[in-house]
């Protein structure tokens, strides 16, 4: 049987907004609206495909427009749907985005109400295929009673979870022992530890904590500033080359599909770490979500080039 990744998330339409000039609050702003497909799990998804990885999505669909071409989309991008479920009286979740001029998220809107219509009757009939995967990724816009029913009961494959946001991250806490490898941002690392990170000194405390949780591997994502990154035994902080941002949506996604990639295929550490920051790099300089430019040769390249100094640019 061919080994495939599950994906256990959100697949959305995305709506991301980004003035030409500094933001002014209570304002309109002259910028581009862009109208694309998103949601974490849907990332991650088109990313693993785009790495050469088979992709199993089980996400929630509307049965209006939006939904509809996102179903179409999926399908014609190679990811497997077949085990999604489609909702007749729902419309498909909406992520709504405003950025700044630099294209860092400023703030946002995720309506994401369809993902409570999924439940543990209807998450049982997907046992065997997550069980049966090489790796279960799960995003927390799936509801709690239905995360801790998949990583309780299927003890056959390996999780690694992305927490989403801060809010949505809380009710993971008690099931972080559940998962092998987590990548929270600072802010939601702060929130499933109750550690305050004031600076870089805080770090190993609070990857401390994950791993005597149970946790395998720890990735904190810290922006601009790299990833700080712990197992039981070592720690190491990432400091990545300094970069023009087109756009910063998107390069979580792009990393948790990368550390996934080089999990699967067994890279050490060191090597992870450098190739999930290449697929982030990617992810950075291209306007989409999801880059176009996204396979296993351009992460290569690019961390090449990034080498090289062909790429650095003072922010």
């Amino acid at each position: 049987m061919e080994k495939y990744v599950t994906i256990l998330g959100g697949a959305n339409i995305d709506i991301v907004g980004k003035p030409y000039d500094n933001l002014n609050e209570y304002d309109s702003n002259p910028g581009r609206v862009k109208i694309s497909f998103g949601g974490v799990g849907r990332n991650i998804a088109e990313n693993l495909v785009k790495l050469g990885i088979s992709t199993k999505l089980i996400t929630a669909f509307g049965d209006d427009y939006f939904g509809k071409i996102l179903k179409t989309d999926l399908n014609n991008k190679g990811i497997d749907i077949s085990t999604s479920f489609t909702f007749s009286d729902s419309n498909n979740s909406i992520y709504l985005a405003l950025l700044d001029k630099e294209g860092e998220m400023v703030n946002a809107i995720n309506d994401m109400e369809i993902y409570n219509k999924v439940t543990i009757d209807l998450i049982k009939d997907k046992v065997d295929i997550i069980n049966n995967s090489h790796v279960c990724v799960i995003d927390t816009n799936i509801p709690i009673d239905v995360i801790e029913f998949v990583v309780k009961t299927c003890t056959g494959t390996t999780f690694f979870l992305d927490p989403v946001s801060t809010v949505k991250a809380l009710k993971i806490k008690h099931l972080l022992p559940y998962f092998h490898t987590i990548k929270p941002n600072r802010y939601e690392a702060e929130v499933l530890s109750d550690i305050k990170i004031d600076n870089v000194l805080d770090l190993p405390k609070v990857t401390t904590y994950f791993t005597n949780q149970g946790v395998k591997r720890v990735f904190i994502s810290l922006g601009r500033e790299g990833v700080y990154y712990g197992d039981k035994d070592y720690q190491t902080y990432y400091q990545p080359k300094e970069m023009k941002i087109t756009n910063a949506s998107g390069a979580g996604d792009a990393y948790l599909a990368a550390l996934v990639y080089a999990y699967i295929n067994k890279f050490s550490i060191e090597e992870t770490l450098r190739f999930a920051q290449g697929a982030s790099y990617l992810t950075l300089m291209s306007e989409d979500t999801v880059s176009t430019s996204m396979s296993v040769s351009n992460i290569k390249k690019i961390l090449q080039e990034m080498e090289d100094g062909k790429c650095i640019k003072t922010i």
